[in-house]
């Protein structure tokens, strides 16, 4: 089995879903196998990659997760859709820790095996689906958006990994803390910058992913950033932050 990275964080609009698509498609360009599985709700990972979401989540549906599977358009990388049924929805956030095991189960024996890097992007909570998506990683990505309340928000998921990890030891860990949405004209990002590193040390990756224009194009179009603009800013510090996890085995 492979890499299976969980891209998380219980706040919205910090870049989970943009690392999940542009690191997917970065590793497979890198000619990793990879599978990206998108367990929110709004499925903006299945549609940044120019994808439908299921009519049915494909982990609640009684197809065989090998037929759920789709190809993008960049090869190596395929796509767990996600589904914005409510029913789906319901039953992936409103299980217990039994129910969660099974779906980890039927994820390990249905498809992880045939993949290098499996990336999870997951929807902006703590609640269970985020708790099912952790353990079924061995590691954990953080984005977090260079503003106030970026430690606070951190603390928070780092108490639910911590839980996780202790229901589950030599599972899962830390597998990198991701600065996004990065302006160096701000003194307040370079303050949140000097924090996050003298708290969290040589966790945090070295690459940060600036504010970019083509990065927020780029979903729209149904490809990524890397695709749409591989000369961008964003796109190079995709590829920079591709390159780091490739490194960190």
């Amino acid at each position: 089995m492979g890499r299976i990275i969980c891209v998380a964080n219980q706040k919205g609009g910090v870049g989970k879903t943009t690392t999940s698509v542009n690191l997917a498609v970065g590793l497979a360009k890198s000619g990793a196998r990879t599978l990206l599985i998108d367990l929110d709700p709004q499925c903006n990972a299945t549609s940044g990659l120019g994808q439908k979401p299921a009519a049915r989540h494909p982990l609640v549906s009684q197809i065989p997760l090998r037929e759920a599977v789709v190809n993008s358009a960049t090869p190596g990388l395929d796509i767990l859709p996600g589904s914005r049924q409510f029913e789906d929805i319901q039953y992936l956030d409103g299980g217990d820790a039994d129910r969660s095991a099974a779906l980890v189960r039927h994820l390990e024996h249905g498809l992880l095996n045939l993949y290098d890097f499996v990336l999870i992007d997951c929807p902006p909570s703590l609640g269970q689906l985020t708790r099912t998506a952790l353990a079924g990683a061995t590691e954990v990505l953080m984005p977090i958006q260079c503003e106030y309340f970026a430690m606070e928000g951190l603390t928070q998921m780092i108490e639910v990994i911590r839980e996780v990890m202790q229901r589950n030891p030599r599972r899962l860990r830390f597998g990198g803390i991701l600065l996004t949405m990065y302006d160096h004209t701000l003194e307040l990002t370079h303050e949140v910058d000097a924090e996050v590193r003298d708290f969290f040390g040589e966790i945090v990756f070295q690459t940060v992913i600036p504010r970019d224009v083509a990065v927020s194009e780029a979903p729209s179009h149904g490809i990524s950033v890397l695709d749409y603009d591989n000369r961008a800013r964003g796109a190079r510090a995709y590829a920079e932050l591709c390159l780091e996890v490739l490194q960190r085995e």
